[in-house]
Protein backbone atom coordinates (compact mmCIF):
# COMPACT_ATOMS: atom_id res chain seq x y z
CA UNK A 1 0.00 0.00 0.00
CA UNK A 2 1.15 3.52 -0.74
CA UNK A 3 1.72 6.15 1.88
CA UNK A 4 -1.49 7.69 3.19
CA UNK A 5 -1.36 11.49 3.15
CA UNK A 6 -3.12 13.09 6.10
CA UNK A 7 -5.47 16.01 5.68
CA UNK A 8 -3.83 19.34 6.47
CA UNK A 9 -6.06 21.86 8.20
CA UNK A 10 -6.15 25.44 6.96
CA UNK A 11 -3.75 27.68 8.81
CA UNK A 12 -5.29 30.49 10.92
CA UNK A 13 -5.94 33.62 8.87
CA UNK A 14 -5.88 31.88 5.50
CA UNK A 15 -9.68 31.93 5.04
CA UNK A 16 -12.03 34.94 5.13
CA UNK A 17 -13.49 35.96 8.47
CA UNK A 18 -17.25 35.87 8.95
CA UNK A 19 -17.08 39.30 10.58
CA UNK A 20 -14.98 41.94 8.84
CA UNK A 21 -16.33 45.39 9.86
CA UNK A 22 -14.80 47.09 6.82
CA UNK A 23 -17.18 44.92 4.78
CA UNK A 24 -20.26 46.63 6.20
CA UNK A 25 -22.88 43.99 5.37
CA UNK A 26 -20.85 41.33 7.21
CA UNK A 27 -21.81 43.07 10.48
CA UNK A 28 -25.40 41.93 9.94
CA UNK A 29 -24.54 38.61 8.31
CA UNK A 30 -21.90 37.29 10.70
CA UNK A 31 -23.14 34.68 13.22
CA UNK A 32 -23.47 35.78 16.84
CA UNK A 33 -23.38 32.23 18.20
CA UNK A 34 -21.12 29.23 17.48
CA UNK A 35 -22.07 27.44 14.28
CA UNK A 36 -24.12 24.26 14.56
CA UNK A 37 -23.24 21.43 12.19
CA UNK A 38 -26.26 19.61 10.79
CA UNK A 39 -26.11 16.06 9.43
CA UNK A 40 -26.34 15.89 5.65
CA UNK A 41 -29.09 14.00 3.89
CA UNK A 42 -28.26 11.17 1.50
CA UNK A 43 -29.04 13.30 -1.55
CA UNK A 44 -26.66 16.01 -0.33
CA UNK A 45 -23.64 13.70 -0.12
CA UNK A 46 -24.21 11.42 -3.12
CA UNK A 47 -24.86 13.78 -6.00
CA UNK A 48 -25.31 15.25 -8.41
CA UNK A 49 -22.78 13.73 -10.79
CA UNK A 50 -21.79 15.81 -13.81
CA UNK A 51 -20.23 14.53 -17.02
CA UNK A 52 -18.48 16.20 -19.96
CA UNK A 53 -21.65 15.92 -22.03
CA UNK A 54 -23.08 18.98 -20.24
CA UNK A 55 -20.37 21.24 -21.70
CA UNK A 56 -20.32 22.71 -25.20
CA UNK A 57 -18.22 25.50 -26.64
CA UNK A 58 -20.72 28.21 -25.76
CA UNK A 59 -20.57 27.13 -22.12
CA UNK A 60 -16.85 27.86 -21.71
CA UNK A 61 -16.47 30.57 -24.39
CA UNK A 62 -18.54 33.46 -23.09
CA UNK A 63 -17.75 35.46 -26.24
CA UNK A 64 -19.65 32.96 -28.46
CA UNK A 65 -22.97 32.77 -26.64
CA UNK A 66 -24.83 35.30 -28.82
CA UNK A 67 -25.09 36.21 -32.49
CA UNK A 68 -22.96 39.35 -32.10
CA UNK A 69 -19.54 40.10 -30.61
CA UNK A 70 -19.46 41.31 -26.99
CA UNK A 71 -17.77 44.59 -26.15
CA UNK A 72 -14.51 44.67 -24.22
CA UNK A 73 -11.07 43.13 -24.02
CA UNK A 74 -11.04 39.38 -24.60
CA UNK A 75 -9.13 37.25 -22.13
CA UNK A 76 -8.40 33.57 -21.52
CA UNK A 77 -8.66 32.34 -17.93
CA UNK A 78 -7.23 28.90 -17.24
CA UNK A 79 -5.54 26.87 -14.55
CA UNK A 80 -5.73 23.71 -12.50
CA UNK A 81 -7.83 22.51 -9.58
CA UNK A 82 -5.70 20.68 -6.99
CA UNK A 83 -6.24 19.00 -3.63
CA UNK A 84 -4.21 19.68 -0.46
CA UNK A 85 -1.48 17.29 -1.65
CA UNK A 86 -1.10 19.02 -5.05
CA UNK A 87 -2.90 16.19 -6.83
CA UNK A 88 -5.22 17.13 -9.73
CA UNK A 89 -8.96 17.11 -9.15
CA UNK A 90 -10.51 15.90 -12.39
CA UNK A 91 -14.11 15.89 -13.63
CA UNK A 92 -15.12 18.79 -11.42
CA UNK A 93 -17.79 21.23 -12.58
CA UNK A 94 -16.63 24.87 -12.55
CA UNK A 95 -19.06 27.75 -13.04
CA UNK A 96 -18.15 31.42 -13.42
CA UNK A 97 -20.13 34.64 -13.43
CA UNK A 98 -19.00 38.23 -13.83
CA UNK A 99 -19.85 41.80 -14.78
CA UNK A 100 -19.55 42.93 -18.37
CA UNK A 101 -16.83 45.26 -19.65
CA UNK A 102 -18.73 48.29 -18.33
CA UNK A 103 -18.98 46.81 -14.83
CA UNK A 104 -22.62 45.70 -14.88
CA UNK A 105 -24.22 42.32 -14.19
CA UNK A 106 -27.18 41.01 -16.16
CA UNK A 107 -29.30 40.85 -13.01
CA UNK A 108 -32.43 42.69 -11.93
CA UNK A 109 -30.82 43.81 -8.67
CA UNK A 110 -27.94 45.52 -10.45
CA UNK A 111 -29.12 49.08 -11.04
CA UNK A 112 -25.70 50.56 -11.83
CA UNK A 113 -26.22 53.03 -14.70
CA UNK A 114 -23.51 51.42 -16.85
CA UNK A 115 -24.85 49.89 -20.09
CA UNK A 116 -25.81 46.27 -20.53
CA UNK A 117 -24.27 44.35 -23.42
CA UNK A 118 -26.85 42.38 -25.45
CA UNK A 119 -24.09 40.04 -26.60
CA UNK A 120 -22.72 39.19 -23.18
CA UNK A 121 -24.58 37.22 -20.52
CA UNK A 122 -21.63 36.91 -18.12
CA UNK A 123 -21.86 33.30 -17.00
CA UNK A 124 -20.44 29.97 -18.15
CA UNK A 125 -19.26 26.55 -17.04
CA UNK A 126 -16.84 23.77 -17.86
CA UNK A 127 -15.42 20.52 -16.45
CA UNK A 128 -11.84 19.93 -15.39
CA UNK A 129 -10.00 17.23 -17.35
CA UNK A 130 -8.16 14.28 -15.82
CA UNK A 131 -5.24 16.58 -14.91
CA UNK A 132 -7.49 19.10 -13.19
CA UNK A 133 -7.17 21.64 -16.02
CA UNK A 134 -9.88 24.10 -17.04
CA UNK A 135 -10.17 26.98 -19.54
CA UNK A 136 -12.56 29.86 -20.21
CA UNK A 137 -12.62 32.55 -22.90
CA UNK A 138 -14.36 35.71 -21.71
CA UNK A 139 -14.21 39.49 -21.41
CA UNK A 140 -12.17 41.48 -18.90
CA UNK A 141 -14.82 42.53 -16.35
CA UNK A 142 -15.22 46.18 -15.51
CA UNK A 143 -14.88 47.75 -12.07
CA UNK A 144 -18.09 49.05 -10.52
CA UNK A 145 -19.38 51.09 -7.55
CA UNK A 146 -21.14 49.35 -4.70
CA UNK A 147 -22.85 50.50 -1.53
CA UNK A 148 -20.23 49.64 1.08
CA UNK A 149 -19.64 53.39 1.61
CA UNK A 150 -20.28 56.57 -0.34
CA UNK A 151 -17.38 56.07 -2.79
CA UNK A 152 -16.72 52.32 -2.73
CA UNK A 153 -15.61 50.52 -5.90
CA UNK A 154 -15.00 46.82 -6.44
CA UNK A 155 -11.87 45.75 -8.33
CA UNK A 156 -12.29 43.69 -11.49
CA UNK A 157 -13.05 40.10 -10.54
CA UNK A 158 -14.63 36.84 -11.67
CA UNK A 159 -16.70 34.61 -9.38
CA UNK A 160 -15.88 30.88 -9.36
CA UNK A 161 -18.08 28.04 -8.11
CA UNK A 162 -16.65 24.52 -7.83
CA UNK A 163 -18.77 21.42 -7.33
CA UNK A 164 -17.24 18.32 -5.82
CA UNK A 165 -19.01 14.95 -5.74
CA UNK A 166 -22.02 16.42 -3.91
CA UNK A 167 -23.97 19.65 -3.36
CA UNK A 168 -22.57 19.82 0.18
CA UNK A 169 -19.03 20.17 -1.19
CA UNK A 170 -19.66 23.28 -3.30
CA UNK A 171 -17.05 26.03 -2.85
CA UNK A 172 -17.19 29.63 -4.06
CA UNK A 173 -14.34 32.11 -4.50
CA UNK A 174 -13.32 35.17 -6.52
CA UNK A 175 -10.41 35.71 -8.91
CA UNK A 176 -8.73 39.11 -9.21
CA UNK A 177 -6.27 40.59 -11.72
CA UNK A 178 -2.64 41.59 -11.13
CA UNK A 179 -1.85 45.26 -10.64
CA UNK A 180 -5.42 46.35 -9.92
CA UNK A 181 -5.16 49.63 -7.95
CA UNK A 182 -8.41 48.92 -6.08
CA UNK A 183 -7.17 45.74 -4.37
CA UNK A 184 -5.67 47.48 -1.30
CA UNK A 185 -9.03 49.18 -0.68
CA UNK A 186 -11.38 46.24 -1.24
CA UNK A 187 -12.76 44.81 2.03
CA UNK A 188 -13.87 41.53 0.46
CA UNK A 189 -10.37 40.84 -0.87
CA UNK A 190 -8.79 42.00 2.40
CA UNK A 191 -10.99 40.04 4.82
CA UNK A 192 -8.44 37.21 4.52
CA UNK A 193 -5.80 38.18 7.09
CA UNK A 194 -2.84 36.18 5.79
CA UNK A 195 -1.16 38.12 2.96
CA UNK A 196 0.16 35.07 1.14
CA UNK A 197 -3.24 33.42 1.24
CA UNK A 198 -4.92 36.63 0.10
CA UNK A 199 -2.59 36.92 -2.86
CA UNK A 200 -3.59 33.43 -4.00
CA UNK A 201 -6.80 35.10 -5.15
CA UNK A 202 -4.85 37.14 -7.72
CA UNK A 203 -4.29 35.55 -11.11
CA UNK A 204 -1.10 36.13 -13.05
CA UNK A 205 -0.46 36.98 -16.67
CA UNK A 206 0.33 33.91 -18.77
CA UNK A 207 2.12 34.16 -22.12
CA UNK A 208 1.53 30.49 -22.92
CA UNK A 209 -2.26 30.82 -22.96
CA UNK A 210 -2.31 34.24 -24.63
CA UNK A 211 -3.85 34.01 -28.12
CA UNK A 212 -1.88 36.14 -30.61
CA UNK A 213 -3.83 39.21 -31.77
CA UNK A 214 -6.93 38.03 -29.87
CA UNK A 215 -6.78 37.61 -26.09
CA UNK A 216 -4.43 37.92 -23.12
CA UNK A 217 -4.07 34.86 -20.91
CA UNK A 218 -4.40 34.73 -17.11
CA UNK A 219 -3.65 31.70 -14.95
CA UNK A 220 -5.59 30.95 -11.77
CA UNK A 221 -4.88 27.70 -9.94
CA UNK A 222 -7.33 26.67 -7.20
CA UNK A 223 -6.26 24.57 -4.19
CA UNK A 224 -9.30 23.15 -2.42
CA UNK A 225 -7.97 22.59 1.11
CA UNK A 226 -4.91 22.46 3.34
CA UNK A 227 -2.16 24.93 4.15
CA UNK A 228 -2.01 26.40 0.63
CA UNK A 229 -5.75 26.45 -0.06
CA UNK A 230 -7.39 29.23 -2.02
CA UNK A 231 -9.52 31.48 0.22
CA UNK A 232 -13.20 30.62 -0.26
CA UNK A 233 -16.29 32.68 0.48
CA UNK A 234 -18.65 31.69 3.25
CA UNK A 235 -22.35 31.37 2.49
CA UNK A 236 -22.82 34.60 4.44
CA UNK A 237 -21.47 36.65 1.57
CA UNK A 238 -23.70 37.74 -1.29
CA UNK A 239 -22.87 36.34 -4.72
CA UNK A 240 -23.34 39.56 -6.66
CA UNK A 241 -20.54 41.48 -4.93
Amino acid sequence: MGEIQGYRRNYPGTQPRHLHPAYVSSIKRAPLQPLVRLPHTLSEITGPLFGPEIVDRKAYDLTRQHSGEPLGERIVVSGRVLDENARPVGNTLIEIWQANAAGRYLHSRDQHNAPLDPNFTGCGHTMTDSEGRYRFVTILPGKYPWGNHYNAWRPAHIHFSLFGPAFATRLVTQMYFPGDPLLPFDPIFNCTDDEKARNRLVSFFDWETTIPSQALGYRFDIVLSGRDSTPMETHLHGEKS
